[in-house]
């Protein structure tokens, strides 16, 4: 079949389409004949040699896929040939074709096209799972989320107003509207405002009760400083670095505060498998009735993915950015 295919620590010019072995499903997989993929700031840092994928995955980029069920495993009752489906995988979904696992795969609503599908399942996930397991969200409560226009920023935007919490977030002052749109009450340019100072400001000397949070180091304290006694920091990347040069740890004491780190990828699979069941039946009717909703910022064909890989490394893109395969 034809993949995606790089060098470890190569540039998004180098990315070239190339033929690898077709996968065989497991007894409890799926093999889907790929419409379309979502593409990840995981993606980057592996082509950069610097997020290799988990021991037995596949090496061929991609998290998140949508398409048509191709063949299924000895032991699935799940799927059968022919359903239109999408999910989250640890690996290989830069390809024509990918094998999931039967449990961690979702049926496409109707409402949703292929496209809109393959921008749900890493994004969603991430944010489903930083907030209601490890953040505990709860009506009336205050959320934080950095990078409030990225993927993971968009369905964290939408996730949290369902659960009628005031949402702030921070991003560059052109990406403002459509947070505001999607449901923060205040947007940080986070390029000229100090935000930590900002979220004390606008909850008149308050904080906030959750944050999610994917810069790392350098916004360390200032999270620490703007979160509320209790509060809870899902550290979600380390994008500005893994290093802090001066900490004041006392409020971590004195606020009682959490700090979360998460990395969905190197989860035992049996976690994911509840995961994607609990967001099942949590997220795919909201879908369907248009309450939740995939931000997609471009679609690009898969002969041009160096172009989306580019839009994601200048920080260009607002939501999500998938390549769908010619057919």
């Amino acid at each position: 079949m034809k993949a995606i295919l790089f060098e470890d620590g190569c540039t998004a010019d180098e990315l070239r389409i190339g033929e690898v072995e077709k996968p065989l499903p497991s007894s409890n997989q799926i093999l889907v004949k790929v419409n379309a993929f979502g593409v990840n700031r995981a993606d980057i840092m592996q082509r950069e040699g610097k997020y290799p994928p988990p021991k037995g995955a596949s090496t061929v980029l991609g998290l998140e896929v949508a398409g048509v069920v191709d063949e299924i495993g000895g032991d699935v009752t799940k799927w059968k040939r022919g359903d239109k489906v999408f999910g989250l995988i640890p690996g290989g979904g830069y390809a024509e074709y990918a094998v999931i696992e039967e449990e961690m795969t979702m049926q496409i609503p109707h409402s949703l096209t292929m496209d809109e599908a393959a921008a749900i399942p890493e994004v969603f996930l991430t944010a489903y799972q930083a907030l209601i397991y490890y953040g505990k969200i709860q009506k009336g409560e205050t959320v934080l989320i950095h990078a409030g226009a990225s993927g993971v920023g968009t369905a964290a935007i939408q996730i949290a107003k369902e659960m009628n919490t005031r949402i702030i977030v921070t991003a560059s002052y052109e990406k403002h509207d459509t947070c505001i749109k999607l449901g923060a009450e205040k947007a940080i340019d986070y390029k000229h405002e100090n935000f930590s100072d900002e979220v004390i400001k606008y909850m008149a000397g308050m904080g906030a009760d959750i944050i999610i949070d994917f810069i790392g180091g350098p916004y360390l304290q200032g999270n620490i400083n703007c979160l509320n006694l209790d509060g809870r920091l899902i550290m979600l990347s380390l994008l500005g670095g893994s290093h802090v040069s001066d900490l004041d740890i006392r409020s971590i004491v004195g606020k009682r505060l959490s700090i979360i780190g998460s990395a969905l990828r190197s989860r035992r699979l049996d976690y994911r498998i509840n995961l994607v069941k609990e967001f099942s039946t949590y997220a795919l009717n909201k879908f369907s009735i248009g309450k939740l909703k995939p931000v997609i910022d471009k679609i690009y064909n898969w002969n041009d993915a160096d172009e989306a890989h580019k839009r994601i490394e200048a920080n260009k893109n607002i939501g999500k950015i998938v390549l769908r395969i010619n057919k």
